[in-house]
C-alpha cells in the first residue's frame, strides 16, 4: 500500500489524476507511476471514513501519506490519559508514554472537525495546563472546566467515552449511555435523563451507522452487505404478514409538505438496491386548493406519479404517514388498476401500516426499520427542501 485516500466522489478525486493537461505535482506524478491497483471501501458516514482513513494510515504507513512536503507528520489526538485530569490534545508525535493517541489525520481541518463533534457531545480541557479559573469555553458547554471544579469522576467518564469513540467503539458507547439513562430515570432524576437521551441522539445523528476500521478492512464490501441486509430484512418482514415480494430493487416514497395549505408540495425519492437514487427524485406542486387536505394532497402526487408510464415501477410504496395515509394510496391505485405493495411508517412510534391496515411493530434495532426511516427520513427532507424553496420565492413575488 502506497497511499491512503478518502473522496466525498471518489470518481472526481481519482480521474483528476488521469486527466490530460492537468498540472500535478512531481510527487503526485511518481505516485501515478507506482499505482498498480486501486482499492475502494466504501463507508456510512463522513466521521467514519475519517477514522478509518486514520487507521490504515497508522496500520500500514503508506509511503506517500507519510512524506510531507514540511517534513512534519501527520496530526494525531492525544489522550493524556495519566493526568489526574486527562486532557484532549493535538499533537505531531506519539511519543508521550502518559498518553494514548489516535490517528495520524491526513486532513488537519477533518481533524479539528472530529473533535468539535465530540467536544459538543462530551466536553473536555483542551489545554495542557488548564488555568484555576472557569474558561470561556465553560460558558459555551465546551469544557467542564474540571480542574477548577473539582468534578473529577463525571468528567473521566466523558473521557472513558471519547476515547471508546475515538476507537470506533460507538455501539458500546451508546449502550452504556441508555444504562446511564435508564438509572436516572428509574431514580425520577429526569433532568440528567434527559441531558443523557440528548448525548445519545447526538451521536446517532453523527455516526449513525458506524462501524469499526477493521470491520471494513476484513470486508471491503461491508457498505453494500449491509444494504442487502436491511432489504432481506424488510422483505421478509413485509412477506410475513400476507406481502409476496420478490425483490426490492427500486422503493419509492412520498411525503408532503405545507404550512396551512400554503406552497404545498410533494417528495418522491427513490432507493435503488437500498441506497438512495437522486438521478430519480421528482417534486410535485401540489395544484388543488382550498383547506389543507394531507389526504388530497398525497391523491394527487400519486395520481400523477402513477399516470407516469414511462418512470420504472417501484418494487414498494412507502408513505410518511399513518393508515389515513395508506387508505388515499390505496384507492389511487385501484382507481388506476395498478397493483404495487405498499406500506406507510408513522413518525412517533414508527410503526409500521400494512396495505390491509394493520399494524406491524419492529424492533427499534431491526435493519428492516433502520431502512425505512432512513427513506421516510430522506422524503421527508426533500420535501421541506422544496417547500422551503418556494416559500422563499414567494416572499419576494
Amino acid at each position: 500500500m502506497i497511499y491512503v485516500g478518502k473522496a466525498k466522489n471518489l470518481k472526481n478525486r481519482v480521474s483528476s489524476y488521469f486527466t490530460k493537461h492537468t498540472k500535478i505535482e512531481q510527487k503526485t506524478e511518481k505516485l501515478i507511476s507506482e499505482i498498480d491497483k486501486v482499492r475502494v471501501i466504501k463507508t456510512q458516514s463522513e466521521l467514519e471514513s475519517l477514522l478509518l482513513e486514520a487507521h490504515f494510515i497508522q496500520k500500514f504507513l503508506p509511503e506517500y501519506n507519510i512524506k510531507l512536503t514540511d517534513n512534519k507528520g501527520y496530526p494525531l489526538i492525544r489522550v493524556t490519559i495519566s493526568d489526574k485530569v486527562p486532557k484532549i490534545l493535538t499533537s505531531r508525535n506519539d511519543n508521550e508514554k502518559d498518553s494514548i493517541y489516535f490517528g495520524p489525520f491526513p486532513n488537519p481541518n477533518k481533524m479539528r472537525l472530529v473533535l468539535r463533534i465530540i467536544r459538543r457531545i462530551f466536553p473536555y480541557e483542551s489545554v495542557l495546563v488548564h488555568p484555576n479559573t472557569i474558561c470561556f469555553y465553560y460558558h459555551l458547554g465546551l469544557c467542564p472546566c474540571a480542574t477548577v471544579t473539582g468534578d473529577i469522576k463525571a468528567y473521566k467518564k466523558n473521557i472513558r467515552y471519547i476515547i471508546k469513540f475515538l476507537s470506533g467503539d460507538i455501539i458500546r458507547v451508546v449502550r452504556d449511555l441508555e444504562k446511564e439513562r435508564d438509572l436516572y430515570s428509574k431514580n425520577e432524576n429526569y433532568e440528567d435523563a434527559n441531558l443523557i437521551q440528548k448525548k445519545i441522539d447526538a451521536i446517532k445523528l453523527v455516526t449513525s451507522p458506524i462501524h469499526k476500521p477493521f470491520e471494513y478492512e476484513l470486508n471491503p464490501n461491508l457498505s453494500s452487505d449491509l444494504r442487502q441486509i436491511e432489504l432481506d430484512s424488510l422483505k421478509n418482514e413485509l412477506n410475513k404478514v400476507g406481502y409476496a415480494i420478490d425483490r426490492l430493487k427500486r422503493i419509492e416514497c412520498f411525503d408532503i409538505s405545507n404550512i396551512q395549505g400554503k406552497n404545498s408540495v410533494g417528495s418522491m425519492v427513490v432507493f435503488t438496491d437500498g441506497e438512495k437514487n437522486s438521478s430519480y427524485y421528482r417534486r410535485f406542486r401540489i395544484r388543488i386548493d382550498g383547506t389543507p387536505n394531507d389526504f388530497a394532497m398525497l391523491k394527487e402526487v400519486l395520481t400523477r406519479r402513477l399516470k407516469r408510464t414511462d418512470w420504472e415501477y417501484p418494487d414498494l410504496i412507502i408513505v410518511d404517514g399513518g393508515k389515513g395515509q395508506v387508505s388515499s394510496v390505496l384507492t389511487v391505485m385501484e382507481n388506476l388498476g395498478i397493483k404495487i405493495p405498499l406500506i406507510g411508517l408513522a413518525k412517533r412510534e414508527e410503526i409500521i401500516i400494512t396495505e390491509k391496515l394493520g399494524e406491524l411493530r419492529l424492533s427499534k434495532s431491526s435493519s428492516a426499520l433502520k431502512l425505512l426511516m432512513r427513506v421516510r427520513d430522506e422524503s421527508h427532507r426533500f420535501a421541506v427542501s422544496y417547500h422551503k424553496k418556494l416559500r422563499a420565492k414567494a416572499i419576494f413575488e
